[in-house]
């Protein structure tokens, strides 16, 4: 298990990789679906378009055929004849204007739409409309005759109209009909009555739709938007619009949704337009409510493995580190339970383990001072045998020879040496009471040699120094012995020490006969070993008291003097420099 990636971080990433793909898929669901919507809505917007402007359309081509209607009309044939025959308005005359006129009316009321219908005699030079019969300026006339529908732009105030009118001529074809024409009919309709229909295709729900051809210009609904439509048209005109056109044009950031339809009779594009935002409202509003349901179960869910988090790995976390210091061998450590659940019972199982582990290892930690204390002693023991057997020696050869000085100052330090050792109850003393303890052994030992010379050299910070008793002395006598009795000549023994950084160095040299290089390195294995019968106890055991004492960093070394004989060094920590160590070696027991 990693504890760097924890039960919430995966909880959470689970969570989240399984709602992405949901968004995603109700992302693409509503795009599609958006598309479609949109799609629908231009071909229902097109359709609808398509239907008014059929119904336009019927009314204009219904309006275009009453002139052709009225050309054949009896009483509108006998009008034509009236001066080829006559040059004055007989009673029978007015009689046929008043059906003409008559008829006129009647054909005019016949639409819902608001006509004029005029009746123009060349001949005559006059022309009747329903409620007259005057005469006309034939190159007026002139101007306005031309095939197809004819549109006008009327200033009405503030507001432009458009006047359509359709002209037939009888007989067609026939050149300059303001002059040679026998009948000219007239129909004029202004665009009031188109403004009426998109009135009533605006109250059937639709947003704003005009009319508009790029060089007549625009008509309104009554209620239109009018800065907004020429906004529109602005847009409209920059692109070649198709008969039947659908496309988004974006006005002061805000995307419509246009549809245009062009009429194939007086060639108007009807247009009419809707925001998207309209359209989509349902949409969004749908995509809030869904995606605020996202947020808030994220949110619950991200609350669950919150809990899971607290109620789980928090615990879990909290043992792994319990278990972590008891590896390190802290057994302080204590786990404070919360709650009362599975993991508070093994938060306290947990402390009942780590109080027993303690007070199992405080036990034997115990039993391992005893052990300890108990082979100092006994190393100790077997120091003094072998030092009072040299000196029971000595006296016992003093006395052969009848040197009593020699016996009593050997008596005299040899009570001084007992004094000293049998105080056993003491682990350590002052090195400065050992170092007057190696005088007194050397001046025994230079009343039995005169050759024997010393010379004691230690600093003063050393010698306030407390070392374990008995670790100077068997290597003194060692010089002494291996070193200045195997050699006739030999005879100077230095004993020197000083403080180097935090450790204590303590040399005792000699001018004896010395070892090769060899012998010291197999003498230096024998004192990492075990002790054997072919090794003196003297060496081994100064070095196994100091071990025992400062840990494997102190000890004792070997080498060449520059004096001719054996060097041999004593190391250990400084009592201060060992304090921390010391505790940190009894942790690690």
């Amino acid at each position: 298990m990693s504890y760097r990636t924890n039960l919430f971080s995966k909880m959470v990433i689970l969570i989240l990789i399984m709602l992405i793909p949901v968004v995603l898929l109700y992302w693409y669901s509503n795009h599609k679906t958006t598309a479609v919507l949109r799609d629908e809505l231009n071909r229902s917007n097109s359709n609808q378009l398509e239907f008014f402007q059929n119904q336009v359309n019927t009314h204009i081509e219904l309006l275009s055929s009453w002139p052709n209607l009225l050309i054949h009309d009896p009483d509108i044939a006998s009008f034509r004849r009236i001066y080829a025959d006559s040059n004055y308005f007989d009673l029978d005359a007015i009689n046929l204007v008043k059906r003409i006129q008559n008829k006129l009316s009647i054909q005019e009321s016949s639409s819902n739409w608001a006509t004029k219908l005029y009746l123009y005699s060349p001949s005559l030079g006059r022309v009747v409309s329903e409620r007259d019969a005057r005469s006309y300026d034939k190159q007026a006339l002139r101007e306005n005759i031309s095939s197809g529908w004819d549109v006008r732009k009327i200033q009405d105030g503030e507001d432009d109209r458009f006047m359509f009118s359709w002209i037939t001529v009888s007989p067609y074809g026939i050149k300059d009909p303001a002059n040679n024409a026998e009948t000219i009919i007239k129909l004029e309709f202004d665009s009031d009555n188109i403004r009426d229909m998109l009135d009533k295709f605006k109250d059937d729900g639709r947003h704003d739709p005009f009319y508009f051809r790029e060089e007549s210009g625009v008509i309104y609904n009554r209620t239109s938007d009018r800065s907004l439509t020429n906004q529109l048209m602005k847009e409209l005109s920059i692109h070649e619009l198709q008969d039947v056109d659908n496309r988004t044009a974006v006005i002061d950031g805000e995307p419509y949704m246009v549809n245009t339809v062009k009429s194939s009779t007086t060639g108007w594009y009807l247009v009419d337009y809707m925001p998207l935002s309209d359209i989509l409202k349902p949409i969004h509003q749908s995509n809030m409510l869904f995606y605020s349901s996202m947020i808030c179960l994220l949110l619950m869910s991200f609350g669950v493995a919150y809990l899971l988090y607290v109620q789980v790995q928090v615990p879990v976390k909290q043992l792994i580190r319990g278990f972590q210091r008891l590896k390190q061998e802290d057994y302080s450590v204590r786990i404070k339970p919360k709650g009362r659940n599975e993991f508070s019972f093994l938060s306290e199982r947990f402390n009942l383990m780590v109080e027993q582990i303690q007070q199992l290892f405080e036990h034997v930690y115990l039993e391992q001072i005893h052990v300890r204390e108990a082979r100092l002693k006994q190393l100790q023991s077997q120091i003094n045998p072998h030092f009072f057997y040299n000196c029971f020696s000595f006296i016992t050869s003093m006395a052969k020879l009848k040197r009593m000085d020699a016996v009593v100052a050997m008596s005299h330090n040899l009570s001084r040496y007992y004094r000293y050792t049998t105080r056993q109850e003491r682990d350590v003393v002052p090195l400065t009471e050992e170092i007057e303890f190696v005088s007194c052994y050397l001046e025994i030992q230079r009343m039995r040699m005169d050759r024997i010379h010393y010379k004691l050299d230690l600093s003063d910070e050393m010698l306030r120094e407390e070392v374990p008793p008995l670790i100077v002395q068997p290597l003194v006598e060692n010089a002494v012995i291996h070193g200045i009795e195997a050699d006739a000549e030999a005879g100077e023994i230095r004993v020197s020490g000083e403080k180097q950084g935090g450790v204590m160095v303590l040399v005792v040299e000699d001018d004896g006969q010395g070892m090769t290089q060899e012998a010291r390195e197999a003498l230096l294995n024998k004192l990492r070993g075990t002790m054997d019968q072919e090794m003196g106890c003297g060496l081994w055991n100064v070095n196994q008291r100091l071990q025992l004492r400062y840990g494997e960093q102190a000890g004792l070394d070997i080498t060449e003097s520059e004096l001719g004989g054996l060097r041999v060094t004593l190391s250990w920590p400084a009592e201060r420099e060992l304090l921390p160590d010391s505790q940190d070696s009894i942790e690690n027991m």
